[in-house]
C-alpha cells in the first residue's frame, strides 16, 4: 500500500467517524427535545384544568351572591308586610276601644232624652209658681229640690246644660228662635233663653232655643 492509499483511507475514516458522531449529537438533540415537549405537556393541562375550577367556582360564587340577594329581598318584604299586619292590629284594636268608648258615654242618650222632657215641666212649673202669690211654699220647695235633684243625677253621667242668657251666640249649640234689638248689649249675645239645652259627654243632644241681640 502506497502512502497515498493509506492518507485517503485515513481521510475517509475520519469522515465516517464526524458523520457518526453527527447522527449521535442528533439523536440526542432530538431526545432532549422530545423530553421537554413531555415535560410541558402535563403542565399546560394542569394550567388549564385550574383556570377551569376557577371559572367554575366563580360561577358558583355568583349564584350564591344572587340566591342570597333574593333572600333578603323576600326577607325585607316579609318584614314590611309583619310591619303593616302590626300597624293595622293596632288601628283596629285603637278603633275598637274608641267604640266602647262611645258606647259607654253616649248609651244614656235616648233615656238622657227622655228626662230632659221632665226637666222642662219642672222648670215650667217653678216659673208658673214664681208669678203665683197664693203657692203653697212647701209645695215650692217640692219642686224646687225635685228639679235640682234631677239636673244633678244627669249631671253624673255627663249631661249638662247649655245656653245662658248674655253668653255668645253659637250655632253648633243654639238655635236662633228670633232677633230682638236691645239697647246696651252686644249684637250676637244671647238676649233670652227659651229653651234650655243639653250637651252628653260634649256631643249635643238638643241645641238651647234662644232669642238673639242684633241692634
Amino acid at each position: 500500500m502506497t502512502k497515498h492509499d493509506s492518507a485517503k483511507e485515513n481521510q475517509e475514516h475520519e469522515v465516517a467517524q464526524d458523520a457518526e458522531h453527527d447522527t449521535q449529537q442528533d439523536v440526542e438533540n432530538a431526545d432532549v427535545e422530545t423530553q421537554q415537549d413531555g415535560d410541558t405537556q402535563p403542565e399546560q393541562k394542569a394550567g388549564e384544568a385550574q383556570g377551569d375550577d376557577v371559572a367554575a367556582l366563580n360561577e358558583q360564587i355568583a349564584e350564591l351572591e344572587l340566591a342570597l340577594a333574593q333572600a333578603e329581598q323576600r326577607a325585607e318584604e316579609s318584614k314590611d308586610r309583619a310591619v303593616r299586619a302590626v300597624a293595622e292590629m293596632e288601628n283596629v284594636r285603637r278603633r275598637a276601644a274608641m267604640d266602647v268608648e262611645k258606647a259607654h258615654k253616649f248609651a244614656l242618650e235616648k233615656f238622657a232624652n227622655e228626662l230632659l222632657t221632665t226637666v222642662d215641666n219642672l222648670e215650667r212649673a217653678l216659673a208658673i209658681a214664681a208669678n203665683e202669690d197664693t203657692i203653697n211654699a212647701n209645695f215650692l220647695e217640692g219642686i224646687e229640690l225635685t228639679h235640682k235633684s234631677l239636673l244633678t243625677t244627669l249631671q253624673k253621667f255627663g249631661v249638662e246644660a247649655v245656653g245662658e242668657e248674655g253668653e255668645t251666640f253659637n250655632p253648633d249649640l243654639h238655635q236662633a228662635m228670633s232677633m230682638q234689638a236691645a239697647e246696651g248689649k252686644e249684637n250676637n249675645t244671647i238676649l233670652a233663653v227659651m229653651q234650655k239645652g243639653y250637651t252628653l259627654s260634649g256631643r249635643l243632644l238638643r241645641p238651647a232655643m234662644v232669642m238673639v241681640v242684633k241692634n
